[in-house]
């Protein structure tokens, strides 16, 4: 009999927390800062159908960022070429159309050869369920610096099944 499974690493190596990258603005972002909070990680793009969510990406951030929650976009053009501007036209366009002020990371590669380090732990800490399928892919990292779960791109970022999730996470009844 044969048995096949997306196993999942029993013990991380190294957690979210171990790791940087570069921001959108050139400064570095160190997830050791972030330690044991919620965070959620969303390759972006300015040209996606799935773009106006980062309206609700901003407005998870301000429900809950009081409470601890991290929210993370982290711009890649993998997708369609949908995020073909420079760092500083990614900055603007988010700013202006939806008033972002969550960090942001540099353009990175969320799969393939050029993989980003945090993109490519994701991958070997928790299968291919990490690996973005689309723009607007969603990562939850517990407290613990680890996968809790993913969410596809068309799952809202304020819908019930990631709200519930972060407050389960926060110890929010």
């Amino acid at each position: 009999m044969f048995s096949f499974s997306n196993k999942v690493s029993a013990k991380y190596e190294k957690t979210i927390y171990d790791f940087e990258i570069e921001s959108i603005t050139g400064e570095k972002i160190n997830f050791s800062k972030y330690k044991n909070k919620p965070i959620l990680l969303v390759n972006v793009a300015s040209q996606c159908g799935f773009t106006k969510q980062y309206e609700d990406l901003q407005n998870l951030w301000e429900k809950y960022q009081d409470k601890g929650l991290i929210v993370i976009g982290l711009p890649s053009n993998q997708f369609g070429g949908q995020e073909p501007g420079s760092n500083s036209e990614i900055k603007n366009f988010c700013e202006v159309n939806f008033n972002i002020n969550f960090p942001m990371t540099t353009k990175i590669d969320v799969k393939g050869k050029n993989i980003d380090p945090i993109y490519k732990w994701a991958l070997k800490n928790y299968g291919k369920k990490a690996t973005p399928k689309w723009n607007f892919y969603k990562i939850l990292i517990n407290k613990d610096g680890k996968i809790e779960q993913t969410y596809s791109s068309i799952t809202n970022p304020m819908s019930k099944k990631i709200t519930n999730e972060i407050e389960k996470i926060l110890n929010i009844k």
